[in-house]
């Protein structure tokens, strides 16, 4: 489901958010205080070109105080405007039952958007044999 469910996401705007992500992340770079910006671009980037089979991760210091300042100006720049934009195109998507699936993966992107420093978006570990599950 993993594979099918990422191959239709691309399709059908998957790649064009990746790419919107990527541009975004390039200008934030162009300056020096733009950098650690311009890399949760790129991490928020990957995560919305693959979302199946992932999931968001609190690292470990997640709440230190250089992530905290860092997120508290990622929300007041960007962050609540990436947040509401996943949280719309979850409520378009959840109206068809077709959609639900793809309504949870925007769904599990908002906490990212809204505060992707000290988080990753890492593959959900599968279970190896049938007595794991």
């Amino acid at each position: 489901m993993r594979i099918l469910g990422n191959l239709i996401w691309i399709i059908f705007g998957g790649f064009i958010a990746f790419l919107g992500y990527m541009v975004g992340g390039l200008l934030l770079c162009l300056t020096i205080v733009g950098i650690p910006f311009g890399i949760q671009s790129f991490k928020l980037g990957l995560a919305t070109l693959t979302p199946f089979g992932r999931d968001v991760v609190e690292k470990r210091g997640a709440n230190g105080p250089l992530n905290v300042v860092f997120n508290v100006l990622w929300i007041l720049l960007f962050g609540w405007e990436i947040a509401l934009n996943h949280a719309f195109w979850a409520l378009v998507l959840a109206v068809t039952i077709i959609g639900i699936p793809f309504a949870l993966q925007h769904l599990k992107l908002v906490p990212l958007a809204l505060l992707p420093f000290g988080r990753e978006f890492q593959r959900v570990r599968e279970p190896k044999t049938p007595l794991e599950r």
